[in-house]
């Protein structure tokens, strides 16, 4: 059995207030997009409600449950798709780092090294040089690095003052040399340890953040997996009752089709009886004006407000939605259940729930009654235009103001939207009957 199924996205976004200018744009764009994407998914919805259009609300919702799967599926496992390659990125990410870390743990262990080796050299140089002062000052105080040890506050003071003696011997000044430089080496070591820490700490922050955003993902595709085979086995458990509902929906077209053979009929009738009336009128006017010698009077001229189909509209906007807003055309549409095309015989108008309805032109309101799978039904007449007889039933009414044998204008209220009979959301469901046969309603309306 073949199924109809459709793509329902429903996608929102929201856009922080009062961009700055560099950014406008862009927002626009987005918001732009967003509203496309939310008009596109509501433009599905409506197809498909509109596809249970028909079928009793047993049927309907069988049918909606087992396409609200279909639908979800391919969403479920393309959100398993993208969880699964985050958690993958994730975790080459985390990887990444990894090594990262231990390359700085590694750098960090051989700056420490260095430095611990550079103080104990600086100690064992500070020892030599402290050993040669006392063997000088033993000596005498003449030398004036001798002078500059013993005045010197501490190390620092006396390497300044030491650097300023211009006579020192040979020895002392490549200790005082190799002095410096290893307290340089020692300030350079600490520098990058310190450096190094601090990007420890950073690679261990982010291998941490990394770790947590691949466990959320995993979590996701754990999820998303549950789901889809939850999906699965309701695809196959609706499925299945859908099969066994086929024979009721076999019943209901059957009914349906019998409904729709009943209104042509009353409408037939009531065309028949309007002929045998003009033609009765046409007769005595004729036989009036024989009587009299007198030439027989013309027929009367057609209504202008309900002409023929042709350029531009013929029937003013029948809803409270401005412009019209088709979302479902007439002509031939798949059974959900049964997997053949049948006609839908009219075209489904956008409206909300008990909102205003109107009269497409000048007419007689031959009923307003409930008619089974149609719901609330208003039939309109517009007598016969361009040779023919032409009207319009609106249908799935929440309620009708009008009634039958009532005149109304273009545009008069006669009744409030509604999802009355076997119809799958609020909407105007309008059909145009020409010689009591449907026709398609979009070139009365302009569309």
């Amino acid at each position: 059995m073949a199924w109809c199924t459709s793509l329902l996205l429903c996608a929102t976004l929201a856009a922080p207030a009062g961009p700055a200018p560099a950014v406008a744009d862009d927002l626009d764009e987005r918001r732009a997009a967003a509203q496309q994407r939310a008009e596109a998914a509501a433009g599905q919805v409506e197809q498909l409600q509109a596809s249970v259009e028909g079928l009793s609300s047993e049927l309907a919702q069988a049918v909606l449950q087992l396409q609200q799967t279909q639908l979800r599926l391919p969403a479920a496992r393309a959100e398993l798709a993208q969880a699964q390659a985050q958690a993958d990125a994730a975790d080459r990410q985390a990887l990444m780092l990894a090594d990262r870390l231990r390359s700085a743990q590694d750098q960090r262990s051989a700056l420490t090294e260095t430095i611990a080796a550079s103080r104990s050299q600086e100690s064992q140089a500070r020892d030599q040089i402290a050993e040669l002062a006392r063997s000088m000052y033993r000596s005498g105080p003449s030398d004036p690095l001798l002078a500059a040890v013993v005045d010197a506050g501490d190390l620092e003071d006396f390497l300044e003052q030491s650097r300023a003696v211009t006579t020192s011997t040979s020895s002392t000044a490549r200790m005082l040399t190799e002095l410096t430089e290893l307290q340089a080496a020692s300030r350079n070591a600490q520098a990058r340890l310190e450096a190094v820490t601090a990007t420890l700490a950073d690679l261990k922050a982010e291998a941490d953040a990394r770790a947590a955003e691949a466990a959320r993902a995993r979590d996701v595709a754990a999820e998303r997996q549950a789901e889809i085979e939850r999906l699965i086995a309701e695809q196959t458990a609706r499925e299945q009752t859908l099969t066994g509902l086929r024979a009721q929906a076999e019943a209901e077209a059957q009914v349906a089709e019998q409904q729709r053979a009943a209104v042509e009929g009353e409408l037939a009738a009531i065309i028949a009886e309007q002929q045998a009336a003009a033609a009765a009128a046409a007769a005595a006017a004729a036989a009036a004006a024989a009587a009299q010698g007198a030439p027989a009077p013309a027929p009367p001229a057609p209504p202008a407000a309900a002409a023929s189909p042709g350029s531009g509209a013929r029937f003013v906007n029948p809803t409270s939605i401005n412009p019209i807003y088709v979302t479902s055309r007439y002509g031939m549409r798949l059974h959900p259940i049964l997997g053949y095309t049948r006609l839908h015989a009219g075209i489904d108008l956008r409206t909300y729930c008990n909102t205003p309805l109107y009269a497409p032109a000048d007419a007689t309101v031959r009923w307003s009654a409930w008619r089974d799978g149609f719901g609330n039904q208003v039939m309109l007449d517009y007598g016969q235009v361009a040779g023919a007889s032409l009207m319009t039933s609106s249908n799935h009414l929440t309620r009708s103001v009008v009634s039958a044998g009532q005149q109304v204008r273009a545009g008069q209220l006669i009744g409030y939207s509604g999802n009355t009979g076997l119809s799958g959301a609020c909407h105007l469901h309008l059909e145009v009957y020409r010689n009591g046969t449907t026709t398609d309603p979009a070139p009365y309306l302009g569309l």
